[in-house]
């Protein structure tokens, strides 16, 4: 029932394979995908991967660096295959396991390895296991209890319910015949320490109503009484409070600059840094942005390293004192000290299960989402499952390195991301290059394509941008006011009098596809560069409006799908990225639908060190963030620094 199964080491090698009876297709195109799409890409959360009609299981054995696959039909529900796995692992680990530690013998033992007779005795236990563990046949009416049963035994009989009556009325009236204490000389002695007490207090003649009375009357009069009055001094006059001017950090000498309220100098208002003709003030500063975009910087400060630091410190402390406090005093908690610190074992899930409990929450406070988090700390107790620890380190420095290992992996582009290069290659087939922005509703894809355009207009490229959003209103006159403070930025005099930005615009209520197709048409007429499609913003459950959109994208083919996200999302970026590729591959006309291609991560400077929706939105799609939004200016535009990312999201 298997269609095959390989024994390989992480560099590559086979040490052994076994394919079923029948099978004619090889089993490298599906391993291949496998160590492709889930091993290298560290996705290793539920050992299981699909490909085509075929289903997978894999195990890692870290201890020697060995892969073991098994590959069967889709259709097939196999309850055996999780324990016949671990059963042929540790098989083959106990039976060579004096080769297995040769590495460099591996390469001549290549295929050398006789399991064939050990795995098929393997194979039949595990189908027979698998068959005894069928639902067992229904007894019939005879075998059941049911049938014991009589007539007479179903009768209730009321005799041994009244034979308990006599005993239980004889409880009851040996409760009642039983003497109560009389409590007369106890009764007698508070009576005379009461009148005492009355006789102390000056209350001497007089009854318990009358002396209650008397208490309350001086309650009240107490409660009354008016305190004297203290001579107050006069108040001052208060000055009324001016409105002090904000200070911002960061923010240089001065605000002066910041005041953009009497601009022309005649008290009227100009509207931030553009004047009546929609030219740009010459107050706003722009760098030029030629060539690569700069990345995603953090720095760490003195007292980011020395938490950093003091957290390690504690928890080598911790670790040893756990190691320590297992052994007795004397000499043996210092040897426990120091086997706490010595790597002379391998890990097992239990050493690693509280720091990764830490790691996890660590991740989900610093905005991954939660179920990205646990699969991301899953992934690393595989990998580090069996591995034996280097010499003076600990459990929590393991864990976290090669968490972070991960997360630089997640991060970094599995394919070229070059768009300049792209459009250089689109130039040379004599067509534009055209990209197709979609998103949810606010995220600013409208802001960031006004970026991304002026980061070509540096490079020398022509743009068109075609006004797809024809729902929401404001839409076409936003992308009109970047239209034209672009063309002022770069003037058609530098440009031999053409304008570097035009806008491709039908108005509203129209349909998005049609106009982006004629948009595209009218660039490859008019020698544009690239195209830039700005499409409406849609939440991931409105299906008409996602229909729409995959509609736009199967029609025109863009050479690169966006989407644009918030960097303050935590589990709603996986819901909208999986929700917005299941839409475009339902609704798509052709047998393979195009996908997402790239992420825009916007509003990146408001997180902080909280990136961890970089990795929510990389880890669903596995497709690289292209850009990064990092302010409101044509300048705040950068490329993602995976190592950065990942130093910021470790950061305690």
């Amino acid at each position: 029932m298997l269609d095959f199964f390989t024994i390989f080491s992480k560099g590559g090698i086979v040490l052994w394979c076994f394919q079923g009876a029948g099978v004619t297709e090889s089993f490298t195109g599906p391993v291949n995908a496998l160590i492709r799409s889930v091993i290298l890409q560290e996705r290793s959360g539920n050992n299981s991967y699909t490909h085509e009609a075929l289903s997978l299981k894999y195990k890692l054995d870290n201890e020697f660096e060995l892969i073991f696959v098994v590959g069967f039909q889709k259709i097939l529900t196999l309850t055996y295959v999780d324990k016949f796995i671990d059963d042929v692992q540790l098989h083959f680990r106990d039976r060579y396991k004096n080769e297995l530690e040769q590495k460099g013998a591996l390469k001549h033992l290549c295929n050398n390895f006789e399991f064939e007779e050990d795995f098929k005795i393997l194979l039949r236990e595990a189908e027979d296991s698998g068959k005894a563990r069928s639902p067992a046949a229904m007894r019939t009416f005879k075998e059941s209890e049911k049938s014991q049963k009589t007539v007479k035994s179903m009768i209730e009989t009321k005799g041994g319910d009244k034979a308990k009556e006599p005993g239980g009325k004889k409880n009851k009236n040996n409760k009642k015949e039983a003497p109560a204490a009389e409590p007369v000389k106890v009764d007698q002695g508070k009576a005379s320490s009461a009148g005492q007490k009355t006789v102390e207090n000056g209350n001497q003649g007089l009854t318990h109503d009358e002396i209650m009375q008397k208490k309350r009357e001086e309650f009240f009069r107490k409660r009354t009484a008016v305190p004297a009055e203290k001579p107050s001094k006069s108040p001052k006059p208060q000055k009324p409070r001016e409105k002090q001017m904000r200070v911002w950090d960061m923010g240089g000498r001065g605000t002066k600059n910041l005041d953009y309220s009497d601009r022309n100098g005649d008290g009227s208002p100009n509207g931030g840094d553009q004047n009546p003709e929609g030219q740009i003030d010459p107050g706003m500063q722009l760098n030029p942005m030629k060539g690569d975009l700069l990345s995603v910087d953090y720095e760490s400060t003195e007292e980011d390293e020395e938490m950093e630091e003091e957290e390690e410190e504690r928890v080598v402390v911790n670790e040893t004192s756990k190691a320590s406090s297992k052994k007795g005093g004397g000499f043996g908690g210092m040897f426990g000290m120091l086997k706490g610190l010595v790597g002379s074992k391998s890990l097992t899930r239990d050493d690693m299960e509280s720091v990764l409990d830490k790691m996890r929450d660590h991740l989900i406070a610093k905005n991954v989402a939660a179920e990205i988090a646990s699969q991301l700390c899953d992934s690393v107790a595989k990998k580090l499952e069996g591995k034996v620890m280097g010499t003076f380190t600990t459990v929590a420095s393991t864990v976290k390195q090669a968490l972070q290992d991960s997360l630089v992996q997640i991060l970094q582009p599995k394919r070229r991301v070059d768009i300049l290069r792209d459009v250089m290659e689109a130039q040379s087939q004599r067509r534009p290059f055209v990209i197709t922005f979609c998103g949810v509703n606010g995220v600013g894809k409208s802001t960031n394509l006004a970026k991304i355009s002026f980061w070509l207009i540096e490079n020398g490229f022509t743009v068109l941008i075609a006004a797809c959003d024809t729902f929401r209103a404001g839409a076409v006159e936003q992308l009109r006011t970047h239209q034209r403070r672009l063309n002022s930025l770069h003037p058609q005099e530098q440009h031999g009098g053409q304008p570097v930005v035009q806008l491709y615009e039908k108005g509203y209520g129209k349909d998005a596809a049609g106009i982006a197709m004629e948009a595209i048409a009218y660039a490859r007429n008019q020698s544009f560069d690239v195209v830039l499609v700005d499409t409406a913003g849609r939440m991931q459950d409105n299906a008409p409006l996602m229909t729409a959109l995959a509609k736009l994208i199967a029609v025109n083919m863009p050479d690169l799908v966006l989407f644009v996200g918030e960097a303050l999302v935590g589990n709603e970026a996986v819901d909208q990225l999986v929700k917005f590729n299941q839409a475009l591959a339902d609704h798509s006309m052709s047998d393979k639908p195009r996908l997402i291609d790239g992420i825009v991560l916007t509003k990146f400077d408001t997180i902080d060190d909280k990136v961890g929706a970089a990795i929510s939105m990389t880890y669903i799609t596995g497709q690289p963030i292209v850009f990064v939004g990092t302010g409101q200016t044509y300048n705040d535009l950068r490329s993602l620094n995976a190592r950065a990312v990942v130093g910021a999201l470790m950061k305690a």
